[in-house]
């Protein structure tokens, strides 16, 4: 048998057993997909839709265009990509994943990436947000605010080395035209009016679609969470997750890292805040050891987040591999920031601590303000907002078949 012979047969054997298990365990698989719609509908819906609705307005306005004139000058010397690429990696950053795939496959549709760019772009725009780094992480894992400065800065530090290092990717292709000849406020604004006049949908249109396109795009992220949150459930019950366990194991015994940070490791390979909150609660190891095993998750971002980015490159002509190759690349990048920054950085933070005793509850307090928010109104914003859609789409279709 071939390769593809063999491929074949291994996920029709992997979905088979998974719809055995299914069977099997219903009780554990019905609470691991609740747990997963109740993370979608009270944190990852209200957090990310707003930052999709403006987003694609954004780019229907011609802001987006606004901002590549002016961001030229950093973003190709740099990263190789134009300047509007810089509109997707702030994106990425301020909201989290899978922000930076969303915007750069819509950049690409809008012709304004060539292929090799948005291979480039995508690579180092999708990241943790800051709100889970400090917020879920650092004060709800470790209850340590200044650890979350490590981590952060290990995080945003590699994924920027990893946007300078892929800039040497495909770097013979031929690159796309800049926005403007010259980079200029008057140029940038002649860009925004441009892309205005080219677009002639009207206002009502322009928002059904940025509502239309941003749910939609959700309703798939909320849908490879349960889906993951139901694969890790299945692999703790039947045992798996420990057997697979045993080769990071013998990784982190080469490296003389404690054993112990084996199964939480592997867990976060699957899903990031599972393998953060394992990491966090080990008692017997040290915390540097655990600060850096988190940060290779977090760069690595998990097989649940690398789903859905795949999903979202389907729609287009990128590659997967590229974004794959990345993510090991940041993991490594990150794990090794945070083990030279420890000393110089966190210890020195220790002895001179930038969150005094009374501004350490103050953080606290602000985390937990938004977590009983989200908790209380998620659901609510989530449902208001399926219901919008469904509005939405039952007008479109009216629509089109007043047209036709």
């Amino acid at each position: 048998m071939n390769v593809k012979t063999i491929r074949m047969l291994s996920m029709a054997f992997v979905v088979t057993f998974i719809a055995v298990c299914i069977i099997i365990f219903p009780q554990d698989v019905l609470e691991a997909s609740r747990k997963g719609v109740e993370m979608w509908s009270q944190s990852v819906l209200p957090a990310l839709l707003p930052f999709f609705i403006i987003a694609e307005l954004l780019i229907a306005f011609g802001v987006v265009s606004f901002i590549g004139v002016l961001l030229e000058p950093l973003m190709r010397p740099l990263f190789r990509v134009p300047g509007c690429g810089g509109f997707v990696w702030a994106m990425g950053f301020a909201s989290g994943f899978p922000s930076g795939a969303k915007f750069t496959v819509r950049l690409r549709e809008a012709g304004k990436l060539t292929r090799e760019e948005a291979e480039r772009l995508v690579s180092f725009t999708n990241s943790s947000s800051p709100l889970f780094i400090f917020g879920a992480i650092s004060v709800g894992f470790f209850h340590d605010p200044t650890l979350g400065l490590l981590l952060a800065f290990a995080h945003y530090a590699s994924n920027t080395t990893v946007g300078i290092l892929m800039r040497f990717y495909k770097h013979s292709a031929p690159p796309s035209p800049p926005a403007s000849a010259s980079f200029s406020i008057g140029a940038a604004l002649r860009a925004l009016k441009r892309e205005q006049e080219n677009d002639k949908r009207p206002l009502g249109k322009k928002l059904g679609d940025a509502l239309t396109t941003s749910i939609h795009t959700l309703l798939m992220v909320g849908g490879f969470i349960v889906l993951f949150s139901v694969l890790y459930r299945i692999m703790h019950v039947t045992g798996l997750i420990h057997f697979v366990a045993l080769i990071p194991a013998y990784a982190l015994h080469s490296l003389q890292f404690a054993q112990e940070l084996a199964f939480p490791w592997v867990s976060g390979f699957f899903e990031i805040t599972v393998g953060s909150k394992l990491t966090s609660d080990l008692e017997h190891t040290s915390l540097l050891e655990k600060a850096i095993v988190v940060s290779f998750i977090l760069g690595f971002s998990g097989f649940s987040v690398q789903a859905q980015v795949a999903s979202l490159l389907a729609d287009s002509d990128l590659r997967f591999k590229p974004f794959f190759i990345a993510r090991w690349l940041h993991g490594c990048l990150a794990a090794l920031f945070t083990y030279l920054a420890w000393e110089p950085f966190y210890k020195k933070l220790l002895q001179e601590p930038t969150f005094n005793g009374n501004s350490l509850p103050t953080m606290t307090t602000w985390w937990d303000v938004v977590e009983k928010w989200l908790s209380t109104y998620g659901s609510f914003f989530t449902i208001a907002a399926l219901l919008l859609y469904v509005y939405t789409i039952h007008r479109f279709t009216l629509s089109k078949r007043n047209e036709t």
